[in-house]
């Protein structure tokens, strides 16, 4: 019989870090993810590591992140994650732009955060490469970006090293339960017995809690970035505007790491893969290119896609379970889980051995959908 104090379903960077963090405290854990670690969006974004722009319903954990766990990760997990602590610029073009960003600044600095509103001639000083159609900004001097590949290898390399045992090629099928309470997982090949059961499987994650009666509202929305080759270095801030069409950074090698929408997102729900269309590159290129022409003449030398489970509210669903004893729910995200993950593996770790969580996460239960009577 396969047994373990804790099963994680869900191989991405959430899953990974709590495996971390669990293992860390000495419990037994198993994951177990259906294709790759790192598969979906968790190795797949733009990399930004930010408390600007956030829900004030998950900016805490954002905060807690940045000032507790980043500084330190990559010495934690012994390997460069490529953090760094830079600043973050969200751009505008447009009056309508400057509302949305004051909205987003005004809601972020009653929560403690330092971030202001900029002009024209501010931006250009922190980064003169920006075009000048761009009329003001948001800046975060605390923000930043990392490396998402690397932060998810990092953190399972770490969990294999403190016992955990990583399954991959396998299916979870349904959640079992014995007197209402959760004590396994059946997967297309075995049974996974289990103290505790995390599902932590993006949008997928609905597939498996069907079998519990439960159901998280989020659709899959496709996430797509682009890398140019080595560039002389420009800048170290993190960029992105105030309709979030468009993010990114220059990396440690001097490539750009660009994400964005395409516009044709809802045609591409049937593939099985994320898959990196012939028109959706071009696309977010002439995006990127009102704000940042200087790029004009880089080669791109590779695209990429990846799935966001985006929830129906825009902010994820972290939470146990109360009718079903033993289960906990991480998923739904919707594009913002990677700069949070290191403070949500620590908030899930705490939820599963019945410690309260070092940020107040009430308001991300699942169960916030249900109709008030």
């Amino acid at each position: 019989m396969q047994q373990s104090e804790v099963l994680i379903i869900g191989g991405g960077v959430i899953g990974c870090a709590t495996a971390y963090y669990l293992s860390k405290r000495g419990l037994s854990v198993t994951v177990i993810e259906k294709k790759q670690i790192g598969e979906g969006g968790s190795s797949r974004n733009g990399g930004g590591v930010r408390q600007s722009g956030r829900d004030p319903r998950e900016l805490p954990i954002a905060m807690y992140a940045v000032e507790h766990l980043w500084p330190s990760l990559s010495d934690e997990l012994e390997m460069d994650v490529e953090y760094y602590k830079k600043g973050n610029l969200r751009l505008a073009k447009t009056d309508a732009h400057l509302k949305i960003l004051q909205g987003l600044t005004d809601r972020a600095t009653a929560l403690g955060l330092d971030v202001r509103m900029i002009g024209a001639d501010e931006v250009k000083a922190i980064n003169p490469y920006l075009s000048d159609e761009v009329i003001g900004a948001s800046w975060c001097p605390t923000d930043g970006h990392a490396n998402p590949m690397l932060t998810t290898l990092a953190y399972y390399r770490k969990a294999r090293r403190q016992g955990v045992r990583f399954i991959t090629g396998e299916s979870a099928q349904r959640i079992v339960k014995q007197k209402g309470r959760a004590v396994a997982v059946v997967t297309d090949y075995d049974t996974y017995y289990a103290e505790r059961i995390l599902v932590a499987a993006g949008f997928e994650s609905n597939d498996l809690l069907a079998s519990v009666g439960l159901f998280v509202p989020m659709n899959r929305i496709l996430l797509e970035a682009l890398v140019t080759e080595a560039q002389p270095k420009m800048f170290e801030q993190m960029l992105g505007t105030a309709e979030a069409d468009f993010y990114g950074h220059q990396s440690t090698h001097g490539s750009f790491v660009f994400g964005g929408s395409s516009g044709i997102d809802a045609y591409t729900s049937d593939f099985d893969r994320p898959v990196t269309q012939g028109m959706t590159a071009p696309s977010i290129c002439r995006g990127i290119m009102g704000y940042f022409p200087v790029l004009a003449d880089a080669k791109i030398v590779r695209t990429w896609a990846g799935w966001i489970d985006e929830c129906a509210d825009h902010v994820p669903v972290i939470s146990n379970v109360d009718e079903v004893p033993g289960l906990t729910v991480a998923c739904a995200f919707t594009g913002h889980g990677f700069g949070i993950s290191p403070a949500v593996g620590q908030i899930l770790t705490s939820l599963m051995t019945n410690e309260t969580p070092m940020v107040n996460i009430d308001a991300l239960r699942y169960d916030r959908f249900k109709a008030k009577i």
